[in-house]
């Protein structure tokens, strides 16, 4: 048995039509509106891409393809007036003013003639913003239908702008304003480990201090174009001693933060965690993933992904308190956390579930501070505001956390992955609970994420939180 459909579209035909008779559609033009049509159509002036180009030649912003408008006009010709069925024949629009971001534009189509022996039909067009000002008008001409049709709506594909590089520099915009900060880099013997803190150098980030085989990377810098001129080098011949001389670089001051190269983490960590090092706190030491994920309207911090491995409720306390830092430092006051488990209910057969009471009950006592803790919630609640609703979830958390704090490094770092690989999501890494931030990246990470990522470092080194 087919479905019954609860939505159609339906024509007027031409002896339906009536002179004088309008449709009419409301639309708020959003970014997104504009990158699409940019795809659609290769039109890419940059008076609509480019918002500093716009100001330049005289716009607040970027604005809408004039062409925007005229689409619009189509979709109310092909789906309302006179709908299914109508043949295009001609369209002579005049363009008034500039639609900008957040501009509201009313479309309206108006039957101004009929012509019986052709079955054409003449429509005067306009489109209107919130203002009442009038952004463009003109006629268009179509063949009418003359057949009744009445059809369910079509299904159409949901579509995503993955605008990595704006997101990107959306990310890097956090250390707007800040000097570039000392990082000595453990190991850097592959292209995206090199070339990731060269391109945040260039970039104003940080001051990179390469710590590995000097003949190596001036090697691999050759190769793939990229300068070491002033850079400062410390040789070291083996990855354990790489990893030994950054942490005593960090321990005696002499740079700002750390990263990891291409060695393997548990080399570089142990260095950096060891008693010898001098870099502990009294803060439990933890990763958090910064994510820009396509479809979430925020960043989104996760942790801890790398570094804990099944953290007891007492380690879970301070991997809280580094990322709430963390969030604050990027400028979130009270940052919203999602204690993630399977499910939304207490139950003693799973411990993440009565840790996340635990935590909510230190969070209400001011053991856990500065943020809004909520859980146990399941990750789809936790992100998704229809799906808390569709629960019955009622939390100033659910539905738009800043945080995670997954039950276990394996859970944390799958998440993580599933968003980068599978959601397109910009990830950056960083450790805290050390005098200094640490970036820690997987070997798998590109050049972009590792400059993300050192801004990030750049952020806290300058804001300095408890956590350092």
């Amino acid at each position: 048995m087919s479905a019954v459909a609860t939505e159609h579209i339906e024509n007027r035909t031409f002896d339906e039509i009536q002179l004088g008779q309008s449709a009419r559609l409301t639309r708020t033009l959003r970014l997104q509106d504009i990158q699409l049509f940019a795809v659609a159509s290769g039109d890419l002036n940059p008076t609509h891409l480019d918002s500093d180009y716009a100001r330049d030649v005289g716009f607040a912003g970027v604005v809408a393809h004039s062409m925007w408008g005229g689409t619009l006009v189509s979709s109310l010709l092909g789906s309302s007036l006179p709908g299914p069925g109508t043949v295009y024949r001609s369209q002579n629009l005049r363009f008034l003013a500039p639609l900008s971001l957040g501009d509201t534009l009313t479309v309206t189509v108006t039957c101004r003639d009929k012509h019986a022996a052709t079955h054409c039909v003449t429509m005067s067009c306009e489109g209107v913003n919130q203002d009442g000002e009038r952004i463009f008008e003109g006629e268009a001409e179509v063949i009418a239908p003359t057949v009744k049709v009445r059809k369910p709506v079509p299904e159409l594909p949901e579509v995503t702008v993955n605008d990595s590089q704006r997101r990107y520099g959306n990310l890097i915009a956090l250390t707007q304003g800040l000097s570039p900060i000392r990082i000595g880099v453990a190991w850097p013997c592959s292209e995206d480990s090199l070339v990731g803190p060269l391109q945040a150098r260039d970039e104003g980030l940080v001051i990179p201090v390469l710590v590995g085989p000097r003949a190596r990377m001036e090697r691999l810098a050759a190769q793939y174009g990229a300068s070491l001129d002033g850079v400062e080098i410390v040789d070291a011949e083996f990855e354990a001693d790489a990893a030994k001389l950054a942490a005593a670089l960090a321990r005696d001051g002499r740079v700002d933060a750390l990263m990891k190269g291409s060695l393997h983490t548990d080399t570089f960590m142990g260095a950096v965690v060891s008693r010898d090092a001098g870099l502990r706190t009294g803060r439990r030491v933890s990763h958090v993933f910064v994510a820009d994920v396509p479809t979430y309207p925020r960043p989104l911090l996760i942790t801890d992904a790398a570094i804990n491995i099944e953290p007891t409720l007492e380690e879970k306390v301070d991997i809280l308190q580094n990322a709430i830092e963390l969030a604050q430092a990027m400028g979130i006051t009270t940052p919203r956390v999602a204690i993630l488990s399977a499910v939304e209910m207490v139950t003693t057969k799973i411990r993440s579930t009565f840790e996340a009471a635990a935590l909510c009950k230190m969070g209400d006592r001011g053991q856990i501070r500065g943020a809004l803790l909520d859980g146990p919630l399941a990750f789809d609640n936790a992100i998704s505001m229809l799906a808390a609703k569709a629960k019955g979830i009622e939390s100033e958390v659910a539905g738009r956390a800043d945080i995670l704090l997954v039950p276990d490094m394996e859970a944390g770092n799958m998440l993580a992955k599933q968003l980068h690989y599978l959601a397109g999501a910009l990830l950056a890494g960083v450790v805290l609970g050390a005098r200094v931030p640490i970036v820690l990246t997987s070997r798998a990470d590109t050049a972009q994420s590792r400059s993300i990522s050192c801004a990030i470092a750049q952020l806290l080194a300058h804001k300095k939180p408890v956590s350092l």
